[in-house]
């Protein structure tokens, strides 16, 4: 990992480390914002990798070669998408951004046999700090980032030093760019894929409620209760960042209704916790001591909110109730995170 020194984002790194404003490198050829926001339409669906500067960011030449062996089926299942989630949970996202558009072209191509892989990485350079976390107040926050601004945001900085809401700026404008590819995979034959648009989406910018009424509309249809839950999950997410009160009641109303499945009204349970202040009814602790069963928790983790935030033998879902309704208890005695008080 030690290679990424050589690329030319490191002297800006270095620049910021010694003092030096963030404002001044704001839209040149490192500020991977521009550098995705200037990718021509007609590259992004030819794959025209060579019209992108990977160079400019740490590993990126690795993570143009792993999207050109995915998109040619020249990889094993697995290899690319395997690169890109690696950079992100190592804390390195610029270059991983530089994928998205790719990725979600791929998930789009309903003949590609890898499409389900790339769709679930789309979203990885989206969200940043996000495993493991599963407090009221963290778990569905979309942290705003400093545009042009001298100081770091909430998100800090990557291992290379490089300014990471830059990159979850920059992964979040790509995906609302392609939303409208994203849309119809809602509508996907394939479950996984189902959940995968939902869990991208919720992180696109969406002021006016379009991509939440694509929730809505695909809920009104979903049958499975797994994926009734992702849309529940996404619509929350996407009001966190964009609130509006209606749609914070209408989830409200979700985990009340008792012909609810009872996956759904834990969502709904889940992101109402996200959306408000509000102390935890009784109601809402009795249902969910009712139905976050052992089975079902396991089940749970067929999402990805869920599946970033267990550990430790914990089902995400587990963690979230926990995390929620009882903070006051401890993390398991076998915690893995080596900042918890077992530690």
């Amino acid at each position: 990992m030690g290679e990424w020194r050589t690329d030319p984002t490191f002297a800006m790194c270095v620049a910021l480390a010694d003092g030096a404003q963030l404002s001044s490198f704001a839209g040149g050829p490192y500020d991977v914002r521009a550098v995705v926001a200037a990718i021509r339409p007609e590259a992004k669906d030819g794959f025209l990798l060579g019209e992108v500067p990977w160079e400019h960011f740490p590993q990126g030449n690795r993570v143009r070669e792993a999207v050109h062996l995915l998109h040619t089926g020249g990889s094993p299942a697995g290899t690319g998408t395997g690169v890109v989630g690696g950079m992100c949970a190592n804390d390195m996202r610029a270059a991983a951004v530089l994928t998205v558009p790719f990725l979600i072209r791929i998930a789009a191509d309903t003949l590609h046999p890898h499409r389900a892989d790339a769709l679930a990485e789309a979203s990885a350079p989206a969200r940043a700090r996000h495993f493991g976390v599963a407090s009221r107040d963290e778990l569905l926050l979309h942290r705003g980032d400093t545009p042009y601004g001298d100081l770091y945001d909430d998100y800090g900085v990557e291992v290379t030093w490089y300014p990471a809401g830059w990159s979850v700026a920059a992964a979040r404008a790509a995906i609302t760019a392609d939303a409208a590819l994203l849309e119809p995979l809602l509508d996907d034959p394939d479950p996984a894929i189902r959940i995968g648009a939902a869990y991208a989406l919720a992180t696109a910018t969406d002021p006016g409620r379009t991509v939440r009424a694509a929730f809505r509309t695909r809920l009104a249809a979903e049958p499975d209760p797994i994926v009734r839950a992702a849309l529940v999950l996404a619509t929350a997410e996407a009001t966190r960042a964009h609130p509006h009160p209606p749609t914070t009641a209408w989830v409200h109303e979700q985990w009340e209704d008792r012909t609810q499945a009872p996956e759904l009204r834990l969502a709904a349970a889940i992101g109402w916790l996200c959306l408000t202040e509000e102390p935890a009814p009784d109601d809402l602790r009795a249902a969910v001591d009712d139905l976050a069963t052992d089975e079902r928790a396991h089940t749970m983790d067929d999402l990805p909110w869920m599946a970033a935030v267990g550990g430790s033998g914990e089902p995400g879902l587990r963690r979230c109730t926990r995390k929620m309704l009882h903070p006051e208890q401890p993390d398991p005695a076998d915690c893995d995170d080596p900042w918890c008080p077992h530690h």
